[in-house]
C-alpha cells in the first residue's frame, strides 16, 4: 500500500477532510495519516511515499525532516528544497521577466542585526540609505511587509517618509519589502492546485484575517477577458516557480491585474476561513494531484542539489535524453552530405543522400523502438507509440484515419 502524509498545524477541517478522501479514493491501496516523527535518523528508510506539507515554513525541525525525506525519494508538496530558498521579493523580479504586472517593490536593509554583526560586517551597506530615492519609486501610500513572510503578519500602510519610518523602526532583524499600494478596484485570490487547476476567488483583505468575510463565492466577479488573463498569469508564475499548490492575490486596477503575492504554498483552505464551496474544490482538486503524483514514474534520486530543487519523472527525464540523442545524431548525419558531395557529379550525390536517409530512418526506428518501452501504459493500450520530443502519436502509415492538424492556437 502507497503511504501518504499530512504534516500540519492548527487546521483542522482541510487535513481531515484530506485524509478522509485520499482513503475513500485509496481503496486500501493507498493511504493517508497524519505524520508522525521524533528524532530523525540520518540513514533512515522512506516511511511515505507522499506528503502534503503545511507547517514546515514555521518549523524548521519539519523543513530538515522533509529535505531528508525527499533524499529518500518522497514525493513532497510542496517542494521543500525551492521552498526554502524561495522569497517574495524574488517572485517579484521573476514576475517582471515574466510580463507579469506587479507594483513597484524595494528591498529595505534590516533595521537589526543578530548578535555578533558589527559596523565591520556591513561595510557593503549603504550608509545612509537613500531613503527618499526609495520614496519617490515606490510612491505613498505603500505597504511594508517582510520578504518571505504570510498570513499578514507584520504588513503596515504606510502613508509618508515620516510614518514608514515609524514602523521601519519596529521591524527588528525581518527583511523588509515596500510596495507601491494599489487602489484596487477589484481583488482576487486564486488556488493553483498541480500548476495546472486554477480557482479565482474574490478576496476581500480589507476584511478581518481569518474571519470568513473575506471569501465571497461569486462565479461571474470578473469580465471574462480579464479572467482568463488572471488565470495565465497564476499558471505561468506557479508553474516557474514550481509550486503544486499555492496561492497568487491580484490587485486589480482599471483593468490590469498586479500579482501582489504569489509565495503562499501552505494557502487557507479552513472551512470556516474560505467557506465550504471554496474548501471543497481545494480538497477535491489536491485528492486528484495526490493520485496524479503517485501514479507517475519516479527518477532514481540524483544526490545533487539542482536535482533535488527540480526532479521530474522518469518518463520525462527518459523521453528528454532520447529526443536529445535523436537530434545530436540526426544533425550529425545531416552534415555528412553537404560537405562530400560540394564538388561530385550529381548521380554520386543521389546515392549518397539515399544512404544518409536510410540511416536517418534506421535511427529514428531505433530511438522510437527505445521509446516505446518508457511511455506511459495509457498511451500503450490505445496503440501510441512514442517519439524522440515525448509526445505520442499513431501507429504507422497503416492507420486508415488521417490525423487532423491542430489550430494554430493549439500548436
Amino acid at each position: 500500500m502507497k503511504k501518504v502524509g499530512i504534516l500540519v498545524g492548527r487546521e483542522k477541517t482541510f487535513p481531515v477532510s484530506m485524509i478522509e478522501k485520499i482513503n475513500k479514493r485509496g481503496g486500501g491501496e493507498v493511504g493517508a495519516e497524519f505524520v508522525k516523527i521524533g528524532g530523525v535518523r540520518h540513514d533512515g528508510l522512506k516511511e511515505y511515499d507522499l506528503i502534503i506539507d503545511r507547517i514546515s515554513h514555521e518549523v524548521p525541525f519539519y523543513r530538515a525532516f522533509l529535505k531528508r525525506a525527499a533524499l529518500e525519494g518522497t514525493i513532497v508538496v510542496n517542494n521543500p528544497f525551492w521552498w526554502s530558498a524561495d522569497d517574495k521579493f524574488f517572485n517579484y523580479s521573476l514576475a517582471a521577466k515574466l510580463a507579469v504586472a506587479v507594483p513597484r517593490t524595494a528591498l529595505l536593509p534590516q533595521k537589526d542585526y543578530i548578535e555578533g554583526i558589527t559596523g565591520e560586517s556591513l561595510r557593503n551597506l549603504e550608509f545612509p540609505l537613500d531613503w527618499e530615492g526609495i520614496a519617490d519609486y515606490v510612491g505613498f501610500p505603500a505597504i511594508i511587509k517582510p520578504f518571505d513572510g504570510g498570513g499578514w503578519k507584520n504588513v503596515s500602510r504606510v502613508n509618508s517618509l515620516e510614518e514608514l519610518w515609524q514602523v521601519y523602526d519596529t521591524t527588528g532583524t525581518l527583511c523588509m519589502t515596500l510596495q507601491e499600494m494599489i487602489d484596487f478596484d477589484q481583488f482576487v485570490r486564486c488556488y493553483c492546485v498541480g500548476q495546472d487547476e486554477v480557482m479565482i476567488m474574490p478576496y476581500d483583505p480589507r476584511k478581518p484575517y481569518l474571519s470568513g468575510e473575506q471569501y465571497i463565492h461569486d462565479p461571474g466577479y470578473l469580465a471574462p477577458e480579464l479572467a482568463e488573463r488572471v488565470g495565465r498569469d497564476v499558471r505561468t508564475l506557479c508553474r516557474a516557480l514550481g509550486y503544486d499548490l499555492n496561492t497568487v492575490e491580484f490587485a486589480i486596477k482599471d483593468g490590469i491585474p498586479y500579482a501582489i503575492d504569489f509565495m503562499n504554498p501552505a494557502p487557507d483552505a479552513e472551512i470556516a476561513s474560505v467557506g465550504q464551496f471554496y474548501h471543497d474544490w481545494v480538497t477535491g482538486a489536491v485528492t486528484d494531484l495526490v493520485f496524479k503524483r503517485l501514479a507517475e514514474p519516479q527518477a532514481q534520486v540524483r544526490y545533487r542539489w539542482d536535482a533535488m530543487l527540480n526532479p521530474r519523472p522518469l518518463a520525462e527525464s527518459t523521453q528528454e535524453a532520447l529526443a536529445a540523442a535523436a537530434t545530436g545524431l540526426q544533425q550529425g548525419l545531416e552534415s555528412v552530405l553537404p560537405q562530400s558531395v560540394r564538388d561530385v557529379p550529381a548521380e554520386i550525390a543521389a546515392t549518397v543522400s539515399g544512404l544518409v536517409n536510410e540511416a536517418k530512418n534506421v535511427v529514428s526506428d531505433i530511438i522510437e523502438s527505445v521509446a516505446s518501452t518508457t511511455q506511459p501504459e495509457s498511451a500503450k493500450s490505445k496503440g501510441l507509440r512514442a517519439t524522440p520530443n515525448g509526445k505520442t502519436k499513431a501507429p504507422s502509415k497503416k492507420s486508415a484515419t488521417p490525423r487532423a492538424k491542430k489550430p494554430a492556437s493549439e500548436a
